[in-house]
C-alpha cells in the first residue's frame, strides 16, 4: 500500500489533534474511503506515523506496544441485507489508556 501512486484508488482521510505530548499526538480520523492501511499509510505519508506501526513507521516502537495505537472508537456500515445503518461504539483498550497515561507524565 502507498500513497501518491500514479492509477492508484482514490483515498480521502480527514484528521484532528485531540492532544499534543513530547513528539506524539492523539488525533481523531474520519475516513471519506476505506482502503486497506489507509490512516496508516496517510499519516505515513506526511511523517506522523502511527506509535507500535513496524510496517510503515518505526522498526523498533520507543515504547512497548500492543501493536498499532489504532482503536475504531466508532463503526458504522449498512447491513448487507436489510440496509439498515448499524454502528458500533468501543471505548479505548486499557494497553491504549496506559501508554496515554505514559505520554502524559513524559510530557
Amino acid at each position: 500500500m502507498a500513497a501518491g501512486i500514479s492509477g492508484g484508488k482514490r483515498a480521502v482521510t480527514h484528521y484532528h489533534v485531540e492532544e499534543r505530548f513530547r513528539g506524539f499526538a492523539l488525533c481523531t480520523f474520519q475516513l471519506e474511503t476505506g482502503r486497506t492501511h489507509q490512516i496508516r499509510v496517510h499519516m505515513a505519508k506526511i511523517g506522523h506515523p502511527l506509535l507500535g506501526d513496524t510496517v510503515y513507521g518505526a522498526k523498533k516502537p520507543p515504547f512497548p506496544t500492543e501493536g498499532q495505537m489504532l482503536h475504531a472508537a466508532v463503526i458504522g456500515f449498512r447491513h448487507p441485507r436489510t440496509e439498515q445503518y448499524i454502528e458500533f461504539c468501543a471505548p479505548l483498550p486499557t494497553y491504549f489508556e496506559k501508554m496515554l497515561l505514559l505520554l502524559r507524565k513524559i510530557d
